[in-house]
Formats: structure tokens, C-alpha cells, sequence
């Protein structure tokens, strides 16, 4: 697709979900994705299924949390090509309970991943953008950022986190490009880590209706493939079929 051969994407929880069908789709585009997570047995079977297809791929380990190890991610792709046109902060957990179950350290957790997760992406590559003179952020956030459902108060303030901090850098942004991406009921590992038994019944029934992880890829593709001119502010995709606000 036009805007989209030859760029240099880099992409968190790229070993699975939305985050795998992503790296592959824009592969098969043309462009350089290098994957990032901390499962690199997965991320290198799929950087080698990408490039037996003829794309061109490399994987790095790297843990979100951590500014200096996101950004030596991010300096591993600029140092290998050159530069860095996207950075998709893909990466989040799930873990949802309600608040009276006083799951402290999954809270933390939530918090750690989902939003300094995408702050320490931003940081590592803001500075790499700008000096490059342009590229594009594309930060996962949910249909969670726009409404609070049961059990979810924790997941949900991350996501509306993600969509303030997207829309903040956005407006500050002449030459980059943010885009804020919100996938409704995905079949996907995330809700997987959920301890709370109640919450976990109602993620299975809730994923009766689910979009496949391709679905979000063609819609990432969509925001990386316009002009520069061009920023696809936001994205809510779900499901035809969904009758709920989530």
C-alpha cells in the first residue's frame, strides 16, 4: 500500500494478538517491522515465517515497564535501519476484577504496562522523530477508554489514560503523526492473567462476539498507509454484531 513500503515500524506485544496479525499484514505491505515482547521463542518463529514470505523482520526482547530497556528497543530498529517512521505501543494486560476485590498488585501491574508502557515508548522515540523530521506513534488503548464497564474501573482508567496522553501529544505534534486505537471484543490473549473467577465467566461470554486479531491489523495498515498530510486521529473497530456499549 502507498506510505506503507519501506517504513520502519516497531511493535510491542508483537508475539501474539493484535500485535502479531499487525506485524505480519505490514509486512506483506512492505514495510521493516522490527517486534518487540518478552517472549522471544514466539517472536522468533514469527520474524521467520515473515521472512520465508519475503519480508524483512527483526525481534528484540523488551519489557515495556522499563524506560531504558524500551529505549534500547527502539534504538536497536533505528540502529539497524537507519531510522524510525512508527512506534505501535501495542502492548497491555488485562486483569480485571472488582475494585472491592482489593487486587492491589494487579492494579499496579495495569498501570505499569498500559500507560508507562506507551509513556516510555513515546520517550524513546519522540526525540528519534523529531530530529527525523516526522513519523507516527499508534497507541492501543480499548472502547474501554470511553466507557467504564462492570469490573473493568482499573483497565478502563489506563485506557482513558492512553487516549488522553495520544490526544495531548497529537496536539502538541505538527510533523508526527498519533494515532489512537480502539479495538472493542478482540479474540486475543488479553484478559488471560484474570484471577477473578466472576470476571473471567463474563469475558467468555462476552468474546461469544469477537472481532479476529486481522480485523485490527487491516485497521492499523489503514492509519500507517495515509498520507503524511493525513492522521488518523482515532479508531474504535468492534464487532458488527455487538450490542453493548463495549
Amino acid at each position: 500500500m502507498m506510505n506503507v513500503e519501506n517504513k520502519v515500524i516497531t511493535i510491542t506485544g508483537a508475539s501474539s494478538g493484535i500485535g502479531e496479525a499487525s506485524a505480519r499484514l505490514l509486512a506483506q505491505n512492505g514495510a521493516t517491522v522490527v517486534l518487540g515482547a518478552r517472549r522471544t521463542q514466539k517472536l522468533e518463529k514469527i520474524v521467520g515465517e515473515i521472512r520465508a514470505a519475503g519480508g524483512t523482520a527483526e525481534f528484540k526482547a523488551v519489557d515495556v515497564t522499563n524506560r531504558e530497556d524500551m529505549k534500547a528497543f527502539i534504538h536497536f530498529a533505528k540502529d539497524k535501519f537507519g531510522r524510525v517512521d512508527v512506534i505501535f505501543n501495542n502492548a497491555g494486560v488485562m486483569p480485571l476484577s472488582p475494585m472491592n476485590a482489593l487486587k492491589v498488585e494487579e492494579w499496579d501491574s495495569t498501570i505499569n504496562v498500559n500507560i508507562y508502557g506507551v509513556l516510555n515508548g513515546i520517550a524513546a522515540g519522540l526525540p528519534i522523530m523529531e530530529a527525523q523530521g516526522g513519523g507516527q506513534f499508534i497507541n492501543t488503548a480499548s472502547i474501554s477508554a470511553h466507557v467504564v464497564g462492570s469490573n473493568s474501573a482499573v483497565y478502563s482508567a489506563t485506557k482513558f489514560a492512553v487516549w488522553a496522553i495520544s490526544e495531548g501529544l497529537r496536539q502538541e505534534s505538527k510533523n508526527i503523526r498519533v494515532t489512537t486505537l480502539c479495538p472493542g471484543v478482540v479474540a486475543t490473549e488479553l484478559g488471560s492473567d484474570i484471577t477473578d473467577e466472576s470476571s473471567k465467566d463474563a469475558l467468555q461470554k462476552f468474546r461469544k462476539t469477537a472481532l479476529t486479531p486481522d480485523a485490527i491489523a487491516r485497521a492499523v495498515l489503514y492509519a500507517v498507509s495515509q498520507p503524511d498530510d493525513v492522521d488518523v486521529n482515532e479508531l474504535i473497530v468492534r464487532p458488527t454484531a455487538s450490542l453493548t456499549s463495549l
